[in-house]
């Protein structure tokens, strides 16, 4: 069944075109936040963008980049949970949240990395940091290129935990990028982020995470607060097969930071879901060809199409198929040779490769003649 079929779309002849997929026709909520950006995890539909691409003190939320680092040197085998570390005087002095280590003591990796996503300890991300890579400084280098690897090209870093420095900063986009990495990549650590409470030197401290609390599908992932960053929280919420990933910024307390992330949690599960509206392989449609050894060739999509959209919209979705027609002979199979454009009310135009399902060969240097005249005067036939 083509999609003329099955949506009743007419194929529109016109030049090939692609865009990216943008965000900003989901907007119908506002928000106190500073920035924020909203995600569905799957798709990388934005839900909620609001200066999501300015750069921003990140505060404590820098510590998800901290255990990302450690994550990757445990799964690489040149790091253990079991392996010990001892605490700086630079470790043990630093002021704001600590997991409370002692000096000159030998702390298990897996007791630091609670400390740090747990208590959002400073102590225990700086140990961290100068037991991999030798200092904070050189840890914060890597955790810069770190983030431009995966995509954060604004992020730098200059330290382990978030301490205010005038040029350690991120963007919201950036903190939605780290966080859906270390989802993906990480799964037997990532349950780390939801843990709600840890016990270090018999001093007991609950994550400061709100949403952990709220019985929603909270499952991570960190809190931040300065002066300058204000009250921020980058977090993600699963229920059923979807997930959402959220990053607040620049709230003026706990219970707004609280009020707003929820507020957009539950208005992005309540306004959007996924959809699948075909499948890889499909034949999405077919168009005539010119001087083939076939009349047709069949269009499909790479990957199966599944989109977050409104739930308002799902019924006036519209599929069209822009390409030039008839497409010359010889067609590889996995040609581009189409697009796929999805509108539809209140979402941006989105548009995906269609690509030759079958391959066609040219006809003979004595067959195309009688064809282009057949063609030119009654089709494809």
């Amino acid at each position: 069944m083509t999609i003329r079929q099955r949506f009743g779309q007419a194929i529109a002849l016109a030049g090939l075109g692609f865009t990216l997929l943008g965000g900003g026709e989901a907007r119908a909520i506002e928000s106190v936040a500073r920035e924020a950006l909203m995600i569905d995890f799957e798709t990388g539909a934005v839900l909620f963008d609001k200066n999501s691409n300015v750069l921003m003190p990140p505060a404590s939320m820098t510590k998800i980049m901290t255990a990302y680092l450690a994550f990757e040197r445990i799964k690489e085998g040149r790091l253990s949970l079991d392996d010990k570390v001892s605490i700086s005087e630079k470790a043990w002095r630093k002021g704001g949240s600590k997991m409370f280590v002692d000096l000159d003591s030998r702390v298990k990796v897996s007791d630091l990395l609670r400390g740090i996503i747990v208590q959002s300890g400073n102590d225990a991300a700086i140990a961290l940091a100068e037991a991999l890579e030798g200092s904070e400084a050189a840890f914060a280098e890597k955790m810069t290129r770190k983030g431009h690897q995966l995509g954060m090209a604004s992020s730098e870093f200059r330290n382990a935990t978030g301490w205010p420095d005038p040029k350690h900063r991120m963007t919201a986009r950036d903190l939605v990028t780290l966080a859906t990495a270390t989802i993906r990549n990480f799964p037997e650590f990532y349950p780390l982020y939801s843990e709600t409470t840890f016990t270090y030197n018999k001093i007991k401290q609950g994550n400061r995470n709100p949403l952990l609390y709220k019985g929603i599908g909270a499952d991570g992932l960190k809190t931040g607060y300065t002066k300058a960053a204000g009250y921020g929280l980058t977090a993600s919420v699963k229920r059923g097969e979807r997930r959402l990933v959220l990053v607040v910024n620049g709230l003026t307390g706990v219970r707004e930071r609280t009020r707003e992330s929820l507020s957009l949690i539950e208005w992005g599960f309540r306004e959007f879901d996924n959809y699948d509206l075909l499948k890889a392989g499909e034949t999405v449609e077919t168009l005539d060809v010119w001087l083939g050894n076939a009349k047709t060739v069949p269009l499909v999509l790479e990957k199966d199409l599944r989109l977050t959209l409104p739930r308002s919209a799902r019924k006036k979705i519209k599929l069209s198929v822009v390409a030039e027609e008839p497409v010359p002979a010889p067609i590889v199979k996995g040609q581009r040779i189409a697009t796929l454009k999805v509108a539809g009310p209140g979402i941006e135009i989105r548009e995906f490769r269609l690509l030759a399902g079958e391959g066609v060969a040219q006809l003979g240097m004595f067959k195309r003649v009688p064809a282009a005249v057949t063609y030119l005067l009654w089709g494809a036939r």
